[in-house]
């Protein structure tokens, strides 16, 4: 079947990476069925991206992931589904468990039942999180000027593979994780040609960062309005980030090689090379900008990693990926977009940010 005759559902596909993805799909001649329930701010601003560059490419379905009628209606006729659709913050989770559960496990079962009698032979391919390996705190930890690393022999070198036990904590560690096995279960008991992307710390265009979720942009969007940036925990903490555009080469090869992929897991992320502290990236944005940031601190919060870096050696080996965007180029190319979706009234978004 021609690119032009499948019909790819993306659930969350007003969403950041998923609006990201759906460009792509769309681009590539494919009819993209956006399911999203636009409760997230500012979203509504991607779809309308979407359909002004796409038009009829794109077909919106404005519901919830928990309603599964709607879920089962929108599974029809379609020759894969991304699922990005989710409750996607530790914070949300620790307030609203219920909510939590409904959505991530609830959900995601809803599109695995829709998909099981509507179209079998359709690819799924589910968003995960690395929150599913726990806190890792049996590692012992090293601070250090660049960030904590675990002090352990190569492992800040290499980064958590995917044979690390599973050690869901949480109630969003839970729902992901919970919903993460389900995914890989239909392959097994049903036959479904299902992939799990366990991903890190995205970041890039259509981002909404905020102070739960997209940490990345938030920080820029902060810096770029003068406003101070808040660090829970000290902000020696180390994450591997990772471009979106990278992130949709990760999936659109999945979604190509799913016959030899089925039923597996994968460590998605920066790597080594794109990992880097809070405050480093915090430093770069001072860089970018030409002024340094306002930081404040506060307590560390519930199911915070210290450090977490993925391994990505088996997807990439799977996928045939190229290397990742460097971390730096990155943070600048975001900030470039930034500038003209959040500059303070009166200026230039142009003269926002310097050095790029």
């Amino acid at each position: 079947m021609s690119a032009g005759e499948q019909t790819i559902l993306v659930t969350g596909g007003a969403g950041f990476v998923g609006a990201n993805l759906a460009d792509r799909l769309a681009t590539g001649g494919r009819r993209v069925r956006i399911y999203d329930s636009l409760n997230r701010p500012g979203v509504e601003a991607n779809l309308d991206w979407l359909t002004g560059r796409h038009g009829d490419m794109i077909e919106p379905v404005i519901a919830d992931i928990r309603d599964a009628d709607r879920m089962m209606a929108a599974t029809q006729g379609i020759d894969a589904a991304f699922h990005f659709a989710a409750q996607v913050a530790v914070t949300t989770s620790m307030a609203d468990p219920r909510s939590d559960h409904d959505i991530n496990i609830g959900g995601t079962f809803n599109l695995l039942e829709g998909v099981r009698a509507n179209a079998p032979h359709a690819a799924v391919i589910f968003a995960s999180t690395n929150k599913v390996y726990g806190d890792l705190t049996d590692l012992p930890m090293r601070p250090s000027p660049h960030g904590y690393h675990p002090d352990v022999p190569n492992m800040p070198f290499i980064g958590v593979a995917e044979d690390r036990p599973l050690d869901f904590h949480t109630p969003y560690g839970v729902s992901k994780g919970a919903a993460d096995q389900y995914v890989l279960d239909y392959a097994r008991s049903f036959g479904l040609r299902t992939a799990v992307l366990r991903m890190s710390c995205i970041y890039g265009q259509l981002q909404k960062g905020t102070e739960d979720q997209g940490w990345v942009a938030h920080f820029l969007i902060r810096a770029m309005q003068n406003q101070p940036i808040t660090l829970f925990g000290d902000g020696y903490q180390v994450r591997d980030i990772c471009d979106v555009r990278d992130t949709c080469d990760a999936y659109l090869a999945a979604l190509d090689r799913i016959d030899a992929i089925s039923g597996r897991a994968f460590n998605w992320g920066g790597g080594p090379d794109n990992a880097v502290s809070l405050l480093t990236v915090i430093d770069e944005i001072g860089s970018i900008l030409g002024r340094q940031p306002e930081v404040r601190f506060d307590d560390w919060r519930p199911g915070d990693q210290r450090w977490y870096v993925s391994n990505t050696d088996r997807i990439d080996h799977a996928l045939q990926l190229a290397p990742r965007h460097g971390w730096r180029q990155g943070l600048r190319d975001l900030a470039a977009w930034l500038s003209t979706q959040h500059s303070p009234a009166g200026q230039n978004p142009a003269l926002q940010v310097a050095a790029l």
